[in-house]
């Protein structure tokens, strides 16, 4: 399992450590990256997150973030606050740029045993863990049957806090146009 987040580490362009000693963590949107602190609630859900990614085979690009976010929001964040916030906003955007995924990862994620937020994990494990067992403690080599009422239903409930966090983002630009704006008038 060590070689394998290793090599997660690298594909993603995280760094050796997964970026968990970075003081802001980087998030690349177009045209312009935005960054947050990477606060240490941050960093113990992220490590969690990072073996959910190998373990489920989720990319972390735009899609596949929204994947892993969905994932982990139907199998529950437990106490992670962290990944409950970031998962939001991954699941928000998922609703734009692949909803037929981010359901298909949903439906899995109600079928999964458990993850790691609920079940734990001591990282000393993973010398002697490998990929398939970790996929196996969760339960995601089972197949996936259909969606059921309950799985639309929770879907939807699920749809509302993940467009909300979207919300002020419009706002935000809109305050930072005008602050350029008013800027550029005043030094003119």
């Amino acid at each position: 399992m060590i070689e394998a987040r290793a090599l997660f580490f690298r594909a993603a362009n995280l760094g050796s450590d997964g970026g968990y000693s970075a003081r802001w963590v980087r998030v690349e949107t177009k045209p312009l990256p935005f960054y947050f602190p990477n606060w240490p609630s941050r960093v113990a859900a992220a490590r969690l997150h990072d073996l959910h990614h190998i373990a489920a085979e989720y990319e972390t690009d735009w899609p596949g973030e929204a994947e892993i976010a969905a994932w982990e929001i139907a199998s529950g964040c437990a106490r992670y606050h962290a990944a409950w916030i970031l998962n939001f906003g991954g699941f928000g955007a998922g609703l734009v740029v692949a909803p037929r995924r981010l359901f298909r990862a949903f439906v899995r994620g109600r079928r999964a045993k458990t993850n790691l937020y609920k079940s734990g994990f001591d990282e000393s494990q993973l010398e002697n863990m490998t990929v398939g067992m970790l996929r196996d403690q969760l339960g995601l080599d089972a197949i996936l049957s259909s969606a059921s009422i309950a799985d639309v239903g929770l879907f939807l409930f699920w749809c509302i806090p993940s467009v909300l966090v979207w919300l002020p983002v419009p706002f935000l630009t809109v305050i930072l146009f005008w602050l350029i704006v008013r800027a550029k008038f005043w030094t003119a």
